[in-house]
């Protein structure tokens, strides 16, 4: 059986990979020619933790400029590493490479050009790998002089138009866009490059990281891993959503390096990954990788009361002793538990009946109770790989039954509970096991008990309770103000359940990783918006001061708002 255990690499003075820590990076926020707002703002993020920087390099100019900040911080006292961040220009990478300790390009925007080609013969796909190895070759050659890493990262809806025809935009086809470019490194005998698949999808994210270690391991590779799930938007969604991806993968025993993309200013996502890290690392007992699951696939059971069958997971929660507390709203939970009694809160008050077992249980004596649903108390004793095992075999005895996982966390604040129990519980969902949970905790209000459940589902996709926002962090190429411009949208629109919308700096990643969108607001340049419904552009060029009131205007032409 074999786990991933990731060769080491040099990023700087700085070890990653094998048995080092899990490293904490983020990305600034500045206008990259702004050298002493780029400065001062890395410097909060490495006094916050941050163990990389990486800095948009979207021209000569800019990647030109990065030896200006550099100075500037080993002045100050900070040689902390940086990373350039390249879309579409090739130079701007190779003049990066001569200067920071890593580059990172994305295979579909770094190489292909769109030309409207939906089929490719199998001598024109091998033509243009052949074409790509010999214009990534410059970059190669230089970063062996300069001992600089390169970061291959594949994001999904990112994706060039030869792979889209081939793969889809699937998370095969973002491990075969990196592994065109790993192959390629390999013949040039250059091996300092770490991997990426991110996604603003929890479960494609997921799926991709786990079938690029499978398919780096059949090809006899061993490159380190970062990991992220991008856009993940702002508050407590972006940290559930953060958390559900990357600390599903940590404890499969992948990834070396993270990234928490929030809209918020960078130095807020430095704790958020700290204790992802903290919490969710377990490298020396991955799970061996025969047993990753690479498609999401629900778990058959019958319907008992309002769990299992094909129904969206259920959210049990304890009332607990608060006098006078009522569960009420739009987290109102479908099943409430008080004095050993299951109620549920959408059928007059009926009761379901339920059967207990915990992971030391003889679980064949269940077999009996088929119909029941079958609660599997768990105290996080135990790794969440061996949870799952007894999850999988527990299905396959009871394969009636609804099973519902329930975990009580004790002594953990707001922010520390919400990483725990969405990184915890997320790794069962995405894998299909669950019919429903049951969070409780010592230290934790039941009314945030109840928002961080259906929040939890949310961010799997297995049950959407309100609006969904793919938003990203920002960058030097963001040309407004994003952070003030989501919280606008969120009060205009927050209260459309299932509805998605995009809220993207720039068009480099906009359009494509908020593929999923219901609608797409984008920036387009200094002050002006381009305005999207799902792929399509309805309106191009809205002064920003405008473009809030436009979006809403034109979501009112398909809801009452």
């Amino acid at each position: 059986m074999k786990t991933y255990k990731s060769r080491i690499i040099k990023i700087g003075s700085l070890a990653l990979g094998g048995d080092n820590p899990v490293r904490i990076q983020s990305m600034t926020s500045t206008n990259t020619l702004d050298t002493a707002a780029t400065v001062e703002q890395s410097i909060r993020m490495i006094e916050a933790g941050c163990e990389m920087v990486r800095i948009t390099a979207q021209g000569v100019r800019e990647a030109e400029h990065l030896a200006l900040i550099k100075r500037a911080l080993k002045k100050r006292g900070y040689q902390i590493p940086l990373i350039a961040d390249i879309h579409f220009n090739p130079k701007a990478a190779e003049v990066a490479a001569k200067i920071v300790e890593k580059v990172r390009i994305n295979p579909g925007n770094y190489i292909d050009k769109n030309r409207g080609k939906v089929d490719f013969s199998d001598a024109e796909y091998k033509a243009e790998t052949e074409k790509i190895k010999e214009r990534i070759r410059p970059l190669i050659t230089i970063c062996k002089e300069h001992d600089t890493a390169i970061r291959i990262g594949s994001n999904h809806g990112s994706l060039s138009e030869r792979i889209l025809a081939r793969y889809g935009n699937t998370p095969q086809g973002m491990v075969e866009s990196a592994m065109e470019f790993v192959r390629i490194c390999n013949e040039l005998d250059f091996h300092n490059i770490v991997l990426s698949m991110k996604a603003s999808n929890v479960k494609v994210m997921v799926q991709a990281n786990r079938l690029l270690v499978k398919t780096l391991l059949d090809e006899g590779f061993n490159y380190p891993i970062h990991l992220g799930v991008t856009e993940a938007g702002d508050a407590e969604d972006g940290r559930i959503k953060s958390a559900a991806g990357i600390a599903t993968l940590l404890s499969d025993g992948i990834g070396d390096t993270i990234r928490v993309s929030l809209t918020e200013d960078p130095e807020f996502e430095i704790p958020v990954a700290k204790t992802i890290a903290g919490f969710f690392e377990n490298r020396k007992t991955g799970l061996a990788t025969e047993s990753l699951s690479t498609n999401y696939k629900r778990r058959s059971s019958e319907s008992i009361g309002r769990a299992g069958a094909k129904r969206v997971p259920v959210v049990i929660l304890s009332k607990g002793s608060q006098a006078g507390f009522e569960f009420t709203g739009r987290f109102l939970p479908d099943y409430i538990f008080a004095g050993n009694i299951l109620t549920d809160t959408g059928n007059n008050e009926r009761t379901i009946e339920y059967v207990t077992c915990n992971m030391n249980s003889d679980i064949t004596v269940l077999k009996s109770n088929e119909n029941k649903i079958v609660v599997l108390e768990y105290d996080g004793s135990m790794p969440v790989q061996e949870v799952k095992d007894f999850l999988i075999e527990l299905g396959a005895i009871n394969r009636k039954s609804p099973i519902i996982l329930k975990r009580k966390y004790e002594n953990l604040n707001n922010d520390d509970f919400l990483i725990r129990a969405s990184g915890e519980f997320a790794y069962f969902l995405i894998d299909g096991l669950l019919d429903g949970i049951w969070i409780e905790s010592d230290s934790v209000s039941p009314a945030f008990i109840a928002e961080i459940s259906f929040g939890i589902l949310q961010a799997t996709g297995d049950r959407i309770s309100k609006t969904e926002y793919i938003a990203c962090p920002s960058c030097g190429r963001t040309l407004f103000n994003i952070q003030d411009t989501l919280q606008r949208i969120k009060a205009r629109t927050g209260h459309l359940k299932g509805l998605k919308i995009g809220v993207m700096g720039c068009i480099v990643n906009g359009p494509g990783e908020m593929a999923d969108a219901d609608y797409g607001y984008v920036g387009a340049g200094k002050g002006k918006i381009t305005l999207y419904k799902k792929q399509r552009i309805i309106k191009k060029n809205i002064d920003e001061i405008e473009a809030v009131d436009e979006l809403v205007k034109l979501i009112k032409e398909d809801f009452e708002i």
